[in-house]
């Protein structure tokens, strides 16, 4: 009998502990409208109200944290956080060291927005330092000027250090409609990646596999399309 109450207290334990498990989830915290701090100093986006969203349905409490864009990968596998969900395009190169999710964001074009939309893009290209667009326009033949964070490729247009900004367009183009006129696109719109995804550790199959669940559900009841469109507008891709 007393073998069978502490065996009982035992998964009662172990079945609290599992329902209480805590997810840290890293984004970059600067990359609107995926991800940015809002007015009050909180993580704020798309991202992060997908991400609550995707935890209430997983029944995983979510916590969230900040990094640099060029220590996210490596704050992941060092145990920092237990996620990656900040804009993060899935491309083999990078399931070569991380696991993703299934995307949730479709794949997306990226643009070229200049101050001339004749400008040659094969010039003085600005983008963010480890993102697919900086392999892009290095692969290109163009002058390739890295960046810390989106804020920074654009002021280099701003300011004359680069010819275009290339990243992508749903990032760039609330930019380009606050400009007055000021910025425009250039050359040609560019498909990258396989959409966006959730980034995690590769040993952490269990936790992936409740996420993609949790976004299957959200793309069957058409919640993940209402939310893209919230963020995003009505001319963007959907599922």
């Amino acid at each position: 009998m007393k073998n069978l109450i502490l065996t009982s207290a035992l998964i009662a334990l172990t079945a609290g502990a599992a329902a209480a498990q805590t997810v840290r989830m890293g984004t970059e915290g600067a990359y609107p409208p995926y991800n940015f701090i809002n007015d009050k100093g909180e993580v704020d986006g798309y991202e992060r109200e997908l991400g609550d969203e995707l935890c209430a349905r997983a029944k995983l409490t979510c916590e969230w944290v900040t990094s640099d864009w060029d220590g996210i990968i490596p704050n992941l596998q060092s145990g920092n956080y237990d996620t990656i969900i900040a804009g993060m395009s899935i491309t083999a190169e990078r399931a070569k060291v991380i696991d993703f999710t299934q995307n949730y964001i479709p794949p997306a074009s990226s643009a070229y927005m200049a101050l001339d939309a004749g400008v040659d893009v094969t010039g003085v290209i600005a983008a963010q330092t480890g993102t697919i667009q900086a392999g892009y326009v290095q692969e290109s033949g163009a002058t390739l000027v890295e960046y810390a964070t989106p804020d920074e490729t654009v002021a280099a247009v701003r300011n004359g250090e680069a010819d275009a900004v290339f990243a992508d367009k749903d990032y760039l183009a609330p930019i380009l409609a606050e400009s007055g006129g000021k910025f425009v696109w250039a050359g040609k719109e560019v498909q990258l990646g396989d959409g966006v995804g959730m980034g995690l550790r590769q040993s952490d199959t269990v936790l992936r596999d409740k996420f993609d669940a949790a976004i299957t559900s959200m793309k069957a009841d058409g919640s993940l399309n209402k939310l893209i469109v919230k963020w995003f507008g009505d001319s963007v891709a959907t599922y």
